[in-house]
């Protein structure tokens, strides 16, 4: 399998995550009231994580997920022994994960809208089978956080 990485590919990536980060700082003032050039800041920060993710993973010719490397950029610059930790957790701790959970499922939203003529050829069965996932996920993740809780003595 041929990993291509063009100029055109990286700066599309760039385009996108400027516009994310724009987007998730512009979601972190309205939702949590952090001062938008924090928030901006840190989104870019972790977008350029990102970025550098993105790149090895087309870099490196084994078949590794980018999130892989994305994980291990963050690992590495946000330990303590790193001269960059302090600001970066710093300026990420000022980006909320539920302001980005609810752009990237917008995003999602208006994704498969564009493909509902291919989502109508799924069917009913399709359609009772995708309820009955969500509904499953559902459930389990509430016993799981249920029994947690119950063994912590939280409730």
């Amino acid at each position: 399998m041929s990993k291509i990485l063009s100029i055109r590919t990286v700066v599309e990536w760039i385009l996108l995550l400027i516009i994310f980060s724009f987007m998730g700082a512009i979601a972190n003032v309205v939702g949590y009231s952090y001062p938008f050039t924090i928030s901006f800041i840190g989104m870019l920060i972790l977008c350029l994580i990102t970025l550098i993710g993105l790149i090895i993973e087309k870099l490196i010719p084994y078949n590794i997920p980018a999130i892989i490397y994305i994980s291990i950029i963050g690992l590495i610059i946000s330990i303590p022994w790193s001269p960059i930790a302090q600001p970066v957790i710093y300026y990420t701790s000022k980006v909320d994960l539920v302001s980005l959970t609810t752009i990237l499922l917008a995003y999602a939203g208006i994704s498969m809208g564009k493909d509902l003529k291919d989502f109508k050829q799924i069917g009913i069965k399709g359609i009772i089978v995708t309820f009955c996932v969500i509904i499953g996920t559902f459930l389990g993740s509430a016993l799981i956080a249920q029994v947690v809780l119950m063994y912590t003595g939280i409730i």
